[in-house]
């Protein structure tokens, strides 16, 4: 396993890391969940990833029951957590969603309690909250450090001139300001990190704990004959996806692609993975499996990494033509 500090901090994560979006909602079964966390941490695997919103803080509850009955070394992993949707579906009152000091100190420490730690290492505002001014963001989440109940905040899909208001308020104010965003990144979407953050990459200094590396499992290859059933498009919660994702000239390109991979003696997936991780702005690739063998395939981009040659990226981004222009005065 590789691993990078997350931006400027001290903090080191593993290159691929171990999510619970998908992962725990689809899968319930605590013992398939327990090889699964077992299967990553084995394999060098340093970063689980959470939030209160996923499974409505069920998934949070499974990982903290995983956890207690691994008992690994506390310091031997990380763990995060986010806010900002809730965890109480339609049925939430005002307060109990959003980035007021009020929901961040709750959500916290009922993020602790599901999870049975003392402690997270990463605290993510799940979104931006235009309706809470950003300096009571920034206060808040500096309070929850100073009282030991996170290590480190961060942000997840905030734009660059939110997460550069956020510095600058925290600098103004002599507190910290966000270490690391969680942004989607993915062949397809990949305007963010590679324009958008890299001022801030340039100038400030922040790490990427990337999510979506195979773009709802697009590019794994699995929906280039339609949408097999079982799978994560075929149930009903995820119907936004189909719209969003399922275009004929992607999935064309995908076909390309996985030719391209067949070529080099790699799989589609670990390909994909491999490059995203391959660029330097990314701290860690988050992962998320329902199954171990999927997990072990999915782990072996590591493998493909030193295949990411200029050449070789260049060929792939003739093949996508997702590479994002940018116009410079």
């Amino acid at each position: 396993m590789e691993y990078r500090r997350m931006g400027k901090s001290g903090l080191q994560l593993s290159v691929l890391s171990f999510g619970s979006w998908v992962t725990f909602a689809r899968q319930t079964d605590d013992d398939i969940n327990e090889r699964l966390m077992a299967q990553a941490y084995e394999a060098g695997v340093n970063f689980f990833d959470n939030a209160e919103v996923y499974a409505a803080g069920q998934s949070e509850e499974m990982m903290g029951r995983v956890l207690k009955k691994l008992n690994w070394d506390r310091s031997s992993y990380v763990l995060s957590s986010k806010a900002f949707f809730g965890w109480k579906g339609e049925g939430k009152k005002p307060n109990q969603h959003g980035l007021s000091r009020k929901h961040l100190m709750e959500a916290c420490d009922e993020a602790l309690q599901r999870l049975q730690t003392e402690y997270l290492d990463l605290y993510y505002c799940h979104r931006a909250d235009p309706t809470v001014p950003i300096e009571e963001v920034v206060r808040t989440m500096n309070t929850l450090i100073q009282q030991g109940k996170i290590f480190y905040w961060g942000t997840s899909e905030w734009t660059a001139a939110e997460i550069m208001e956020a510095h600058m308020v925290a600098k103004d104010l002599g507190l910290e300001g966000p270490a690391v965003e969680q942004p989607e990144y993915n062949l397809f979407n990949r305007r963010k990190i590679e324009v958008d953050y890299a001022p801030i990459f340039r100038n400030v200094g922040m790490g990427t704990t990337i999510w979506s590396p195979l773009a709802s499992g697009i590019l794994t290859g699995k929906y280039n004959n339609g949408i097999p059933e079982g799978s994560r498009m075929s149930l009903n919660d995820y119907e936004w996806l189909k719209d969003r994702a399922l275009v004929e000239e992607k999935i064309a390109r995908v076909r390309d692609l996985e030719k391209f991979a067949q070529e080099l003696g790699v799989s589609l997936p670990t390909l994909s993975i491999a490059w995203c991780i391959s660029n330097p702005n990314v701290t860690t690739a988050i992962l998320g499996a329902t199954k171990v063998d999927q997990l072990i395939e999915n782990l072996k981009a590591l493998e493909v990494l030193p295949l990411m040659t200029a050449e070789v990226k260049e060929k792939i981004d003739e093949i996508m033509g997702t590479k994002p222009i940018v116009i410079r005065n």
